[in-house]
């Protein structure tokens, strides 16, 4: 059996996941646990079911197919018994509407790199390539070691889009096909960082280093959380951690919280603990890149605000 990759979304003609228009394929599975995390469906190294209520018509197909009467149609609409449910997805080739959909795709390393070559064109007049992100695309690092070298071959830019928390050894495994590295720092202090992520931040900060030490062009990215990041202490400290110790920064961008991922924790019966945060307002992304950019000149901010 060929090695195969688990992904949840292969999104084209990006902007903003490295230079020039990209397909960033999303890797399932991750080792941080972000209060804010807005690709949830990205979390767990396995397929997920999820159900769309804005599609049901109730015709009750999928509840007759699941094998494990995993399946109930309440008041609410279909509510899934996670203990029970095997994933097998029966009972989305059983809805007429498309209402239930497994979230997980495998591909072989050629599988994927004919579907990142669809869109040579439009990277090779851009300036642009694939960026492959998640979830966490370094807890699939046996699949990339197999990727990288055909994407390689193919002439195609890559970027890895990382939260930093795997061993050094995973990225010496990989880094010589790798032209970009996007790498997560959330917050400096390692207490507030395991409050908000569920682990440390020293191996990160550590990978950060390593990554300069190593040449890799960098491009730093920070999402602004309110309660979380949202702070002129915590951005002035990540500002000079990359002055001091990362030479090979490129770019850094603030991230404006975004809401968008609130149905989907709905659609996995997860809590949200940001559920009824509000976006920031305009002022205060802008109070922030200021901060931002008296340590690191080429920080920038992005991102919806309430105003």
């Amino acid at each position: 059996m060929p090695l195969t990759g688990l992904t949840f979304n292969v999104q084209r003609f990006s902007t903003e996941d490295g230079p020039g228009i990209r397909s960033t394929v999303f890797f399932k599975g991750c080792p941080l646990r972000c209060r804010w995390c807005h690709n949830p469906e990205g979390l767990r190294p396995s397929p997920d079911l999820v159900w769309y209520d804005v599609r049901c018509i109730g015709a009750r197909e999928c509840l007759k197919a699941c094998p494990e009467g995993a399946l109930e149609l309440a008041a609410q609409g279909i509510c899934i018994d996670r203990t029970r449910c095997t994933v097998c997805g029966t009972c989305v080739s059983a809805c007429p509407t498309a209402a239930l959909e497994v979230i997980g795709r495998s591909w072989t390393a050629e599988e994927m790199l004919q579907e990142l070559q669809r869109d040579r064109a439009f990277y090779e007049t851009s300036g642009g390539g694939v960026t492959f992100s998640g979830g966490e695309p370094m807890q699939q690092v046996g699949f990339l070691a197999e990727l990288l070298p055909l994407c390689d071959g193919a002439g195609l830019h890559v970027a890895l889009d990382t939260c930093g928390a795997v061993s050094w050894a995973r990225y010496e495994s990989i880094l010589r096909w790798v032209d970009l590295v996007l790498l997560d720092i959330k917050l400096i202090d390692p207490e507030r960082h395991r409050a908000a992520t569920g682990v440390s931040n020293e191996g990160i900060l550590e990978n950060g280093r390593r990554l300069a030490r190593a040449g890799m062009p960098l491009w730093i990215r920070t999402p602004v959380i309110p309660g979380w990041t949202a702070d002129r202490e915590n951005i002035a400290a990540i500002g000079r951690f990359i002055r001091n110790e990362l030479p090979t920064v490129e770019r850094w961008d603030l991230l404006a919280y975004t809401n968008l991922g609130r149905p989907k924790y709905r659609r996995l019966d997860l809590d949200y603990a940001l559920a009824q945060a509000p976006l920031l307002a305009r002022s205060v992304m802008e109070e922030l890149a200021e901060a931002a950019a008296e340590s690191v000149p080429v920080a920038r901010w992005s991102g919806a605000t309430c105003d």
